[in-house]
């Protein structure tokens, strides 16, 4: 809020308004603590290229990826792959079972995993481009 009102020019109590109203319509949909994982233990990052044998069983894997708690994100994508998923395990051997598991079930119909490990951040996710935060309908 500090920085939202030094940048708009704004009282501090009238930053907080606009945030609570920004809340209030759902624009703001919540807050987060970004934890440096890698100062409590050594988890591997894997990106994983997953791809159905056929689109009907989707609602099923979706609802399996979004119970494994290892899934910390996952998309649906265009082109050659369906969806893209990042998974961080404690070892690579807890993510090969995670994998195994996956395309072993029958019933989501998984045909390959393609798995890229991570190996150093070179940008990390720090929020959306400002240029992205202005509404076009008007200011808020």
């Amino acid at each position: 809020i500090q920085k939202l009102s030094a940048t708009a020019g704004l009282s501090a109590r009238a930053c907080l308004e606009r945030v609570r109203r920004l809340e209030a319509s759902g624009i703001i949909i919540g807050y987060r603590a970004l934890i440096d994982v890698g100062r409590l233990s050594k988890p591997v990052t894997v990106f994983a290229e997953i791809v159905l044998e056929k689109q009907a069983r989707q609602g099923d894997l979706e609802k399996r990826l979004t119970s494994i708690e290892e899934v910390v994100e996952c998309w649906e994508v265009s082109g050659a792959v369906d969806y893209v998923a990042r998974f961080v395990c404690a070892d690579l051997a807890g993510y090969q079972e995670l994998t195994t598991r996956l395309i072993d079930d029958p019933k989501l119909g998984v045909a390959r995993i393609v798995s890229h490990v991570a190996l150093r951040p070179i940008r990390r996710f720090a929020g959306y481009p400002e240029t992205l935060l202005h509404r076009k309908d008007g200011p808020s």
